[in-house]
């Protein structure tokens, strides 16, 4: 009596599974993309319409106070979509292949990399909605709770980053190590 075995996994099966995960990869990143256009786009004509309801009511109290509110909330919008165009570029990069004509700064070399860059836009983006909560503040409710909240996580957000980036220079340091020994 023989027993039946599977058949082994040939390469063949192992380079169209891997296939398959780049073009869901390449679904993530388009979608990313996406998000982060309509976000611009959003702020752009949330832009152009405040400004033409500003324009008539120039010299009006309160008008002033409004623009300033609506340009840091349009800078909230826009870090928001920074976040994911990097998002976007960055599984590009690590799940699919390095892209070509960016910045340097926007090259993202490991995962790590890619959380410290999203970490970097997050705490500014928190402290811009902070900002922009403050100055519509009127006094009703408690801002101090709302602001001591965000400072929590922006610590916790802080200390991970620290932690990511002793964790990567200790790795470097390895491979320096490593190198000088060859």
């Amino acid at each position: 009596m023989s027993v039946s075995r599977p058949p082994p996994t040939s390469p063949r099966t192992a380079k169209g599974a891997f296939g398959l995960t780049r073009l869901i990869v390449e679904l993530g990143v388009f979608s990313s993309a996406v998000f982060s256009l309509t976000l611009f786009v959003a702020a752009i004509v949330q832009a152009y319409h405040t400004v033409a309801q500003a324009l008539h009511k120039l010299g009006e109290e309160g008008t002033a106070k409004g623009l300033m509110i609506a340009a840091v909330e349009q800078a909230d919008l826009l870090l928001v979509g920074m976040a994911l165009l990097m998002m976007s570029f960055g599984m590009q990069a690590l799940f699919v292949g390095r892209l070509e004509n960016v910045p340097d700064w926007l090259h993202i070399r490991s995962f790590d990399d890619l959380k410290q860059k999203l970490i970097g836009i997050v705490v500014v983006a928190l402290g811009v909605n902070f900002f922009s909560v403050a100055l519509a503040w009127k006094g009703g409710s408690d801002l101090l709770s709302y602001g001591a909240a965000l400072a929590a996580v922006i610590l916790a957000l802080s200390g991970y980053s620290l932690l990511l980036g002793r964790r990567g220079h200790a790795g470097e340091a390895g491979e320096d190590h490593d190198a000088s020994r060859a």
